[in-house]
């Protein structure tokens, strides 16, 4: 390994990866490292159709859509008493828009595509510890291989997940929503069923009493099936019922809809758990490293949200680290326009996850009243930020306004209504509402995509 770098990232998952190779394709010298070797399993299965931009900047659309894995025509709600679908072939891009991909796979095509581009990777690769020059990392002490070694850089982009170096080891940064404290368990079937409704490929979202299923057909002939609930009451029922199986089977007996898809099928996976994933660091950047993905914030799975987040945040992070090297705005501006850019991406879909949860009419359960927005979270969001962006996003949506008092009045507290008009909201592309151009200037700077990705002055 080399004894300094331009830009080290640590992480190689779609966060680092993108953030790596967009990097590389400036011209910057990267280097990558990461912990695990590849291929290695990750939970994230379903991705949003506003991906597919960022993947074609990064030249690698092509080689994910020759894979073979599984076309996502959209998602298919049954939530409560209502049903409805999203169909992304409404989006208006030709062909796929959007995945459901084993990550492994997945996770291995990206990193493989970023030491194409030139990126420096590493492997088996743990940084043990970052040093400072004040507040300013300035180098990694790392161990792998059976090596270890020193390496030295300009600038840390931190992609590490939800371990969150920087976050979690050094800053003490990470705050947890007081919602969204809940437990996923999911487990992986065979011979599952297609829906009989929804655009072909669809991620099924079906609520229980007590929270939601997934069901996300895969290309291996696999489906992933997941449990959503509140974590007291999956403890509880845990103890009450025996187990994990016990407490996800009940679950399924009142779930007509997945039940459905899962006769006849066999389950071939063992469970799997994860629990208080949702949290946010309350700073996204420092002098010298910026924060992409779940090592800066990470959301409740409801609306399939995490790729899009690891890779619109390392864009956002290429564009302003190459355009601060390149001596075209200063770091305080980059850096400046990032935060802004990844917060407000994060609290609109934030705002939009509850505002969902909250429109379950069955208001006698548990569940779905322990998914409101807090005082606390309300007062800790830019309210108005949030707001304006959603509502950029469906300026064009004949229920617009309709969205507009629903929001407005959910970001002051009150309880949102009736969830179909919330659903097109899931059909946007965070790109339409992004800064790429002066009029939508963020701390006075703009996305600019040629001749190269940047960051210009309005």
């Amino acid at each position: 390994m080399r004894a300094g770098t331009q830009v080290l990232v640590i992480g190689g998952g779609p966060a680092g990866s993108t953030a790596a190779g967009l990097l590389a394709r400036q011209g910057v010298q990267v280097t990558l490292l990461e912990r695990e070797t590849f291929p290695r399993y990750h939970i994230g299965e379903s991705i949003l159709p506003s991906c597919r931009p960022i993947f074609e900047l990064l030249g690698v659309w092509d080689k994910v859509e020759a894979f073979g894995f599984q076309p996502k025509g959209g998602a298919y709600f049954s939530w409560g008493p209502d049903e409805w679908e999203v169909r992304f072939a409404e989006l208006g891009a030709d062909g796929a828009n959007a995945w459901q991909v084993t990550r492994a796979d997945f996770d291995k095509l990206l990193l493989d595509h970023s030491r194409e581009l030139g990126v420096d990777v590493h492997e088996g690769v743990t940084v043990k510890k970052i040093e400072f020059d004040g507040d300013r990392p300035v180098a990694a002490r790392w161990a792998g291989g059976g090596k270890t070694g020193r390496l030295t850089f300009d600038y840390l982009v931190d992609a590490s997940g939800r371990r969150g170096v920087m976050a979690t080891k050094y800053l003490g940064a990470r705050k947890f929503h007081s919602v969204f404290r809940n437990v996923a368990t999911w487990s992986y079937w065979k011979n599952a069923k297609s829906l009989d409704r929804g655009p072909a490929g669809s991620i099924t979202v079906a609520s229980v009493p007590d929270g939601w299923f997934w069901a996300i057909p895969l290309h291996d002939g696999t489906t992933s099936v997941g449990l959503v609930t509140g974590r007291d009451t999956f403890n509880r029922r845990r103890r009450e019922q025996g187990g994990i199986e016990a407490v996800y089977d009940d679950a399924l007996r009142q779930c007509p809809l997945v039940q459905e898809l899962l006769a006849g099928a066999e389950r071939v996976s063992d469970f799997k758990t994860e629990q208080d994933y949702s949290y946010t660091s309350e700073t996204f950047h420092g002098p010298g490293y910026l924060l992409c993905g779940d090592a800066a914030c990470f959301l409740d799975p409801l609306l399939s949200t995490g790729v899009h987040l690891a890779t619109y945040s390392a864009m956002l992070a290429a564009a302003a680290i190459g355009s601060v090297l390149r001596g075209e705005v200063e770091e305080s501006e980059a850096w400046a326009f990032f935060d802004g850019v990844y917060r407000s991406s994060y609290e609109r879909l934030l705002v939009l996850v509850s505002v969902f949860y909250e429109s379950y009419r069955g208001k006698e359960f548990h569940f779905y009243n322990a998914q409101r927005l807090s005082a606390e979270d309300r007062d800790a969001l830019d309210l108005q930020a949030s707001f304006d962006h959603i509502i950029t996003g469906i300026a064009d949506l004949k229920d617009a306004e309709d969205v507009y008092r629903r929001v407005r009045q959910h970001l002051g507290g009150a309880e949102s209504g009736d969830p179909n008009p919330l659903a097109n909201l899931n059909k946007e592309h965070e790109l339409k509402v992004a800064p790429i151009s002066p009029d939508r200037a963020v701390s006075g700077l703009y996305l600019s995509y040629r001749p190269q990705l940047s960051l210009r002055r309005a």
